[in-house]
């Protein structure tokens, strides 16, 4: 066993509800704490000296430095496995063009599909590489990646074979969802109902032959796919065995009510989100998921967080890392930013980006630091935790653990 010490403070989160609001005085925080790690777990949190006392390690990495220490991250909502680049798409946005005139001129996320079609499994696997990287350095260790810039049975698998294939490099958690229904690509000949049947009929079985994701999303939204047919392809993606979640609320309501009725794991986005649907959202199991990446990317208002929490929702933050609207990719930025115009206790944040976030993806071993739980957890150099949000992710991590071993800094 292995004793990891002292930090400043270590701040557990541990005995923090599921759902609803925080407040900061809820915090556990450690002072002078040790972490016991033993075969990727973690054993026993405590006062370091007095576990240093105890005796029950083999080892103990010191450390030196005023450090303290939380749980990794989990960004539960990603785009980061693709091709090219659309900085010209935020340009042509900034100077006042519409998305049907980004999209017609070449942008769009059907210019992210072409790229990425065909860009080669090497290229794509070394890109999205970069980017876990990237996370990882932040202290996510947790990261879901959709496919979705496919769009049909070749180029999904491909994107959804990288994703497995990094999963076997990085040492972080990696889960995949398949993202075919992003929306109707240019290249079908059909309706969007046919599609979605195609997608059923094709893609599904060969993911699932291939175990190359267990989740299913798809976009709700006038230029995407339309609420009824989107509850049906649900269902049938359901009934194949799948976890699914929903791209909600965007720019419209009424698709997070969908989410709800056939039992989605999480709704994502909700901008749009209309007070009675937050109700019926906080009333149920399914995650409310901000992305306030998108929010910035896009220049649209943000999910209204506190009114799911005041509501008794379950709230994560992730960061919508993607092409197109969200290319930021600095999870803590994002958050601090929602925090700041949304009125989130600090408790608030980092529960939506670590146990509640995790519980989005259906994983409920990590995001609190206590007895039995996945040793993954992050280091800043600083006397306070409060810096990190109040710094607004210029405060960067020192060091990441994942299984209880210093990742190497590759960054």
């Amino acid at each position: 066993m292995k004793l990891i010490g002292p930090f400043k403070q270590i701040v557990t989160l541990v005995n923090l509800p599921l759902r609803g609001k925080l407040s900061d005085d809820q915090l556990e925080i450690i002072a002078n704490g040790g972490i016991l790690v033993d075969d990727g777990k973690i054993i026993e949190i405590g006062n370091f000296d007095f576990l240093k006392e105890e005796g029950k390690h083999s080892q103990i990495e010191l450390i030196d430095e005023e450090q303290i220490c939380l749980p990794a991250f989990t960004d539960s909502h990603t785009h980061i496995c693709f091709g090219g680049n659309r900085a010209n798409d935020f340009a042509m946005r900034n100077a006042g063009k519409t998305y049907l005139e980004i999209a017609e001129s070449g942008g769009g996320i059907w210019s992210s599909v072409q790229h990425t079609r065909n860009a080669s499994e090497e290229e794509l696997l070394k890109t999205t590489l970069e980017r876990i990287n990237s996370l990882i350095s932040l202290g996510i260790t947790t990261i879901e990646i959709k496919s979705g810039y496919g769009l049909d049975l070749e180029n999904e698998l491909k994107m959804l074979r990288v994703i497995k294939k990094a999963q076997a490099i990085t040492e972080a958690t990696l889960v995949p969802t398949c993202l075919s229904a992003h929306l109707k690509p240019r290249d079908f000949e059909g309706s969007s109902e046919e599609y979605l049947n195609y997608i059923v009929d094709e893609i599904l079985p060969q993911v699932k032959k291939e175990k190359l994701s267990e989740r299913v999303d798809i976009f709700i939204e006038k230029s995407a796919f339309q609420p009824e047919e989107s509850k049906k392809f649900l269902l049938k993606a359901k009934a194949l065995g799948f976890q699914i979640t929903v791209h909600a609320d965007q720019f419209t309501p009424g698709s997070s009510r969908i989410a709800v009725e056939v039992g989605a794991k999480s709704a994502d986005h909700l901008e749009a989100t209309i007070d009675e649907d937050i109700q019926f959202l906080a009333n149920s199991e399914t995650v409310a998921v901000a992305l306030p990446g998108a929010s910035l990317g896009l220049g649209e208002k943000f999910t209204p967080a506190r009114k799911i929490l005041d509501h008794d929702g379950i709230l994560a933050i992730a960061s919508d890392w993607n092409p197109g609207s969200a290319p930021m990719g600095n999870l803590i930025t994002q958050a601090s930013i929602l925090a700041t115009f949304e009125k989130l206790t600090t408790a608030e944040v980092l529960a939506a980006i670590t146990f509640r976030s995790a519980f989005a993806l259906n994983l409920e071993d990590r995001g609190k630091l206590e007895k039995g739980k996945k040793a993954d957890f992050v280091t800043f150099i600083t006397d306070n935790f409060q810096n990190i949000l109040y710094q607004q992710g210029s405060m960067r991590a020192e060091n990441v653990y994942i299984n209880g071993n210093k990742t190497e800094k590759k960054l």
